[in-house]
Formats: C-alpha cells, sequence, structure tokens
C-alpha cells in the first residue's frame, strides 16, 4: 500500500499538534509559585527555611500552659509553615496536650489536622510541614488511622527511604505539582516500614538546645540520631524564664525582642550564627507567639531564602493579656538532652506537672491550672 505525499504531511502535523499541546498541559499543571514565592519553585526542600510554631495547637491567653495566641487556621494564614504539635495517648486517641491533658487539652489530632487539610485545599501552592512529639510512644499505624480519616495520607509526601541526605530532597514545585504538599515528621516511635509518609525526625534533623533561659542562643547539635553534616536542623527559638516553682514557661514579655530580625537574642541573631557556623539557613525555626514583632520572624525566614517579605494583608496581633499572662508551661519535649533517646520518658517537671496538674492555685490575681 504506497502513502500519499498528502497522507504524510497530515500526519505529521497531526503529531506536532498533539506534542504541542501535551507540552502546553505540561507547563499548564507545573506550579508556579511555590509557598509564595516563584524563585522557591525550583528550591529544593531542604534549601528553605520555613517558620514554625512551638506548641502550635496551645492557643490561648492568661493560661500558664500557652504557647500561641491563634489557632492553626490563623498561623498558616498568617505564613507558618512548619506546625509542631504534642500528642499524648488518651484511650487510644492521639490527643494534644501539654504534658497532661488536665494542665492544656488542645482537642484531638484528628480534629486539628482537619483544619490543616481545610486551610490546604484552599491553598493548593503551598507545602507545609507537621512535626509530631510523640511523647506516649504510640505506634505509628495510630497515626496513619487519624491521617486517613483526615483525608491527608493521600496528600503526604514519602521519601524514597528512611533517611535522607539535606540535598536529597525534592523540590517544593515537585511535592505541589504532585499533590504531596504535607511533609510529616515524628519524633518518636516512626517506622518507614509501616507507615512510610510518617518521617524519623531525629534521623534525617538535629534540632538546637530547648527550655533556653539564656539570650545567646547558640547553635550546637543538642538532639539527633543521625550525622549533623548529611541531615536537615531545626533551631529552638523560643525564650523561656523561671516560673512557678521554678519551672520553665516562656518570657512572653520579651517575646518581639526574641522574635526580632536582629538585636540581642533575636531571631535573626541566632540565625546569622548559625549560618555563619555551618554554612547554610536553619531549615525550621521554631518560635512562639509567632505574631510578636509585627512579622519579624517572616522576615527573618525571607532573608534566609533570598526572597522578599510583603505580604498582601498584615498579620495578628498579639491578643490583649497575653503579654502579661503568667505564661506557659515547659517545652513539649522533655528537656535539653545531649541524645535523642531519652525523650518518650517524662522529665522530673513533667513529671511534677503531671502530679498537681489537678490542683488550683491563685497567681497573680488569676486562677490558673498548676
Amino acid at each position: 500500500m504506497r502513502t500519499s505525499s498528502r497522507d504524510l504531511t497530515q500526519a505529521v502535523v497531526a503529531l506536532l499538534v498533539a506534542s504541542t499541546a501535551s507540552h502546553a498541559l505540561s507547563i499548564e499543571g507545573r506550579a508556579s509559585t511555590c509557598n509564595g514565592h516563584p524563585e522557591l519553585c525550583d528550591r529544593s526542600y531542604g534549601n528553605v527555611s520555613f517558620v514554625g510554631t512551638h506548641d502550635s495547637y496551645a492557643v490561648g491567653t492568661n493560661n500558664l500552659a500557652t504557647n500561641q495566641d491563634y489557632d492553626v487556621t490563623q498561623q498558616l494564614k498568617d505564613g507558618v509553615r512548619l506546625l509542631q504539635v504534642e500528642a499524648l495517648n488518651q484511650n487510644g486517641t492521639p490527643q494534644l496536650c501539654h504534658t497532661s491533658c488536665t494542665l492544656q487539652n488542645g482537642g484531638t489530632l484528628q480534629d486539628y489536622l482537619g483544619k490543616v487539610k481545610s486551610w490546604m485545599d484552599s491553598n493548593t501552592n503551598d507545602v507545609v510541614t507537621l512535626l509530631i512529639t510523640n511523647t506516649d510512644g504510640m505506634p505509628p499505624t495510630t497515626f496513619d488511622g487519624v491521617f486517613k480519616t483526615a483525608g491527608l495520607n493521600t496528600m503526604s509526601w514519602t521519601p524514597p527511604s528512611a533517611q535522607l541526605n539535606s540535598t536529597a530532597w525534592p523540590t517544593l514545585g515537585s511535592l505541589i505539582d504532585g499533590g504531596t504538599r504535607l511533609v510529616t515528621f515524628l519524633a518518636q516511635q516512626a517506622d518507614f516500614t509501616q507507615v512510610p509518609y510518617l518521617i524519623d525526625e531525629f534521623t534525617n534533623v538535629w534540632e538546637t538546645a530547648f527550655d533556653v533561659t539564656d539570650t545567646t542562643f547558640d547553635c550546637n547539635v543538642n538532639r539527633t540520631n543521625g550525622d549533623p553534616t548529611q541531615q536537615l536542623y531545626l533551631i529552638n527559638h523560643f525564650l523561656d524564664k523561671a516560673s512557678v516553682f521554678g519551672l520553665p514557661a516562656p518570657d512572653v514579655a520579651n517575646a518581639a525582642k526574641t522574635n526580632a530580625a536582629n538585636g540581642t537574642g533575636s531571631l535573626g541573631l541566632q540565625v546569622e550564627t548559625c549560618e555563619a557556623q555551618y554554612g547554610r539557613s536553619p531549615n525550621f525555626m521554631l518560635v512562639d507567639f509567632y505574631e510578636y514583632g509585627g512579622g519579624s520572624v517572616f522576615q527573618v525566614a525571607a532573608t534566609a531564602n533570598g526572597v522578599s517579605y510583603n505580604p498582601s494583608t498584615a498579620i495578628a496581633t498579639p491578643k490583649d493579656g497575653s503579654s502579661t499572662a503568667s505564661a506557659s508551661s515547659a517545652s513539649t519535649t522533655s528537656s535539653s538532652l545531649s541524645g535523642a533517646q531519652g525523650l518518650i520518658g517524662p522529665t522530673s517537671s513533667q513529671l511534677w506537672w503531671s502530679l498537681v496538674a489537678t490542683g488550683v492555685m491563685s497567681v497573680m490575681g488569676s486562677l490558673v491550672l498548676f
């Protein structure tokens, strides 16, 4: 059978049209803005700095056990992209509590994740990170069930292996394009063979010290189960002070200075110090009362990422009472240790809080739990 030149021409044209259309669809399907900036789309997740909220669920004022003024939806709206929570086992249900659910109860993890899912469904060009402190050592399958109920399991990114080099992470653009915009770290009991999208934190991330009362905020490795030179890293930048019975509590009165872009004890200064020490910016910056400083924490992140910070709307402002509140209780993850092995068991201060959490005392004229 002979083919005419006309037939060949039509066939070639058809192939060219199909190829062009396919290429156009491919380009159209790619993210052009990632976490608010086009420049970040081709940037590796391991080469981006994210602002995070310490005890993001612990919301309120004039309460010993709160670390934030606004709930997770407002935090995300304002630019927070790392959400740290502490989960306790309440009859098999992960409950977001500050050391004791009597002391502070932030509701179920399922309800919390429902809010995260709702926000992410409405903001499809953003990568969000969760850091779960699994205080009671619940199995990863328990969290998997909650993620499935919330509809976040299919939105979660699964790494190719249990441990990744800091340079091996995908770009923000590829995470967004693939529909896997949620990265979740589990601080205890992660098991890649059971639930691979719940990534072991200390195998992949090292942290600086927490419960810090010295405004020096050094950049030394405090907790890790891996090689810090190959890991992502997180700086705990929330200042504590001695409170009731000498227990650590956030220094809310100095939160604006702590969250500032420059100055003694500022977030900006610690980031600069860590950059000079390690040749790269911290991946995660965990703060209390993120809105103190009027957006300074986001300015610090933007500077570290080499982008501009020009929000279209102003972020939330500190709520009345938070600056004079009794401040919150100790950090979620026990005390500063040189390794991560002891994190599951409670510290002496946590045990103390658990024993007396049902008591009530009057502090500075306000009735608060202690």
